[in-house]
């Protein structure tokens, strides 16, 4: 299967819109498509909207893992409840998700990188991972011998991968079949709201009476929320990627250093990346909150290139509007799906860096390319959480890379927040107001 996402094509889901609903999602990523599938599966009556194609923007443009390996603290029994959802909603999908458990690996140059390795591995124990440091020779044998330098490596047996382009559409499909309404090309502009409580959401196509909205819009989230007035120092950054034409099975797992990750694919190919490397767009909320990124930018442990300003109509870019009416037409209706073009040095790059770790498979052509822009937050890690000056709203956001794997568990998460259930996890490490409240940012693992 080709990327299906350029641009918007025909619909897949276009079911009427409700009068009044017990819960609005907007964003069909991985994360809003969950939460819209476990409020039916609870029996309410939920509608999902999505300004453009379900998955189209960085659900499906993704690596495909679904990890536990080197996630902060917090996030890890998240990651493991959602491990369990995705095996179980692969099987109610038929087998069509695409999820096997494939291992993860990163991969250590120096013993400055297998301490670090080593110290995450010391925290996280303690949560049950099924992790380990690797040896040189161990390492070699899994990965199939490949002509690379590393020393070591952190590898986690029982980490998986699906298939992001195929995988969010499938569960959107299982949504709507256990009684989800899904709307695509159908913006939110806004909330309905009186006394500041929100009493309902005001689409493209009209309003819709509800009393709970959970905001999963990914890049677009900040957006949203400062049409609001609502504040949080989000950003977002490039990201390339790419799949490979099918080539010989070289390597069964999937695996990371400084520079390239790799992982076999469904369809015979790889899907490879380079590493940590992003690209950040100047905007106007690159400057509102850049005091809130240079701590993590002095560390120097993340690749970040600063370019020049947002494309028009891109989130943060100097000409998109941060105040419209319900009557006017939004930003999400002038965008309806980020498609950023990806970087073509570092496309050769990674094809010709893979193809030298396992000459078998050279030489290796890309198939297709692509880019996402990835939300990310200060800290390194999401914001999930209720929005105290708006009751009514829950907002997941921030994923910074990681979200695909964990969406069942957040979307399950989000919707237990959103209907005033206890969540069945310590969420304090997601609040909103740690960035204005006085406490000390303490960033996510760079792993």
């Amino acid at each position: 299967m080709t990327f299906p996402f350029h641009e918007m094509g025909q619909v897949e889901f276009s079911d009427p819109l409700p009068e009044a609903v017990d819960l609005a999602v907007i964003g069909g990523g991985v994360i809003g498509v969950s939460t819209a599938l476990f409020a039916a599966r609870r029996g309410l009556k939920v509608v999902l909207l999505e300004k453009g194609r379900v998955a189209g923007e960085q659900s499906s443009r993704n690596w495909g893992w679904i990890r536990v390996q080197g996630r902060d603290m917090a996030e890890i029994p998240i990651a493991q409840e959602a491990q369990d959802l995705w095996q179980a909603l692969d099987a109610d999908c038929g087998g069509r998700l695409g999820t096997r458990t494939l291992g993860v690996s990163y991969l250590a140059r120096d013993e400055a990188e297998m301490a670090a390795f080593e110290g995450w591995l010391d925290e996280a124990r303690g949560l049950g991972v099924s992790s380990e440091l690797l040896g040189r020779t161990q390492m070699l044998r899994l990965l199939d011998y490949p002509r690379g330098p590393w020393i070591g490596a952190l590898h986690t047996p029982t980490d998986m991968k699906g298939e992001p382009w195929v995988a969010v559409p499938e569960l959107a499909r299982l949504a709507r079949a256990e009684g989800a309404a899904i709307s695509e090309r159908c913006a939110v502009r806004g909330l309905d709201r009186q006394a500041g409580r929100v009493t309902g959401v005001i689409t493209e196509r009209g309003r819709i009476r509800t009393q709970a909205v959970v905001l999963a819009g990914g890049a677009w989230s900040s957006l949203f929320l400062r049409r609001h007035g609502v504040d949080i120092p989000q950003l977002s950054v490039r990201s390339t990627a790419l799949a490979t034409q099918p080539l010989p099975p070289v390597v069964g797992t999937a695996a990371v250093d400084d520079r390239l990750a790799f992982r076999p694919r469904a369809d015979g190919g790889f899907t490879l990346a380079p590493a940590a490397f992003g690209e950040l767009y100047l905007g106007p909320d690159v400057l509102r909150h850049l005091h809130h990124y240079l701590p993590l930018a002095m560390t120097g442990e993340f690749d970040i290139h600063p370019r020049g300003p947002q494309p028009r109509h891109w989130p943060d870019a100097f000409s998109t509007p941060r105040h419209w009416s319900g009557a006017e037409e939004s930003p999400f209706e002038r965008m309806r799906i980020l498609d950023p073009a990806p970087n073509g040095g570092k496309v050769s790059e990674i094809t010709r860096r893979f193809g030298q770790l396992y000459p078998d498979a050279a030489p290796v052509r890309a198939k297709d390319t692509w880019a996402g822009m990835i939300d990310v937050l200060p800290d390194v890690v999401p914001v999930v959480d209720t929005v105290a000056q708006i009751p009514g709203l829950t907002v997941v956001t921030g994923m910074c890379g990681h979200g695909f794997g964990i969406g069942p568990g957040f979307g399950r998460v989000a919707l237990d927040l959103a209907t005033g259930r206890d969540p069945g996890h310590d969420l304090g490490r997601f609040r909103m107001s740690r960035f204005f409240d006085g406490s000390r940012l303490q960033p996510g693992p760079n792993l």
